[in-house]
């Protein structure tokens, strides 16, 4: 089973504009909303590919009401841990040209008491061989010290834990040493203090987070591809999207199609690589936060790179 935890969740409003100008009023679209959160994300990927999977996450207020009837009618399977607090509603406004504006809540904090139930919640139902994934942003005055109390009780179970986090966050779960990271260019060149300006910067970052007791680092890079660096060397892939249309969300679907594959055969981490790219490329061709489903997803447009120009500059993130 693979459960992820969505800390930060959001109700999502995608508006489509033809172009975005500042200090006028525009007309836009019907909004559209989406569950969101990086961990609801990889939840509903994998739910709309047939893999059973469970999203815990809080939820409050009129947003949280919404975000989890949203999970209902998706056939989402979820539990979700009611507290005080409303659950924060982001906007994104989308233009015609393809480019995305993003307005994220920081999102309302958590009450020790939040985070116990949380905890229980998750002993409950995470058993010994499963994937948890810890992904997205914290909460407020959500402490590294609370966040490695959560990750501990994880890693107890006997669970693989992988995260996607970033900044204090990330930096505090390293030292559950979970068995997976999986930063972009920018997170991971924040986590070890210099630019990554070229793939082959990209893999010795990614070495020298794995000397610090991750075994998998899986970088996701874009239009760049991705390189995974694991204990059996360094892969790297690219994908084709001839339509690319949001990227909110596909390295969500990017993370979920690498577990896919992973979680059951861990030999395999050539497929899972490919699997990855050609979900997030998947999601990339959808609009908003849509997921891919089985008929979206194309291999055909994805490939490993045996022989990638290491210095070769990168334009994405």
């Amino acid at each position: 089973m693979i459960i992820t935890v969505t800390l930060n969740p959001s109700l999502d409003r995608t508006l489509h504009v033809e172009r975005l100008e500042r200090g006028t009023v525009l007309r836009t679209t019907e909004p559209t909303l989406e569950p969101g959160g990086k961990g609801v994300n990889v939840t509903r990927a994998l739910t709309a590919n047939g893999i059973p999977s469970i999203a815990v996450l809080p939820v409050g207020g009129g947003e949280g009401a919404e975000l989890s009837r949203l999970l209902e009618i998706a056939g989402v399977h979820s539990h979700f841990v009611p507290v005080a607090a409303r659950t924060r509603s982001n906007i994104t406004v989308a233009e015609t040209d393809g480019t995305i504006t993003k307005l994220n809540e920081p999102g309302f904090a958590l009450t020790d008491d939040d985070v116990e139930t949380l905890t229980r919640v998750l002993r409950t139902i995470v058993t010994a061989g499963d994937w948890v994934v810890l992904s997205g942003s914290v909460p407020p005055g959500f402490t590294p010290s609370q966040l490695r109390s959560l990750i501990e009780s994880l890693t107890a179970s006997e669970a693989s834990l992988a995260i996607d986090t970033s900044g204090d966050a990330l930096v505090a779960s390293l030292a559950a040493r979970p068995r997976l990271i999986k930063p972009n260019r920018t997170e991971l060149a924040e986590l070890v203090g210099r630019p990554l300006d070229s793939i082959a910067e990209v893999i010795a970052a990614a070495e020298e987070v794995r000397e610090g007791g991750v075994e998998l680092v899986l970088v996701s890079l874009g239009a760049d591809g991705a390189v995974l660096v694991s204990p059996g060397g360094v892969l790297v892939g690219e994908s084709r999207v001839d339509t690319p249309r949001s990227t909110v969300g596909a390295g969500d679907s990017f993370l979920a199609g690498f577990l896919v594959r992973f979680s059951h055969n861990e030999n395999d981490v050539e497929g899972a690589l490919v699997e990855a790219l050609a979900w997030g490329a998947a999601a990339t061709s959808l609009p908003g936060s849509a997921v891919p489903g089985p008929t979206e997803i194309d291999h055909t447009n994805v490939q490993l790179v045996l022989r990638p120009d290491l210095d070769r500059p990168l334009v994405a993130n």
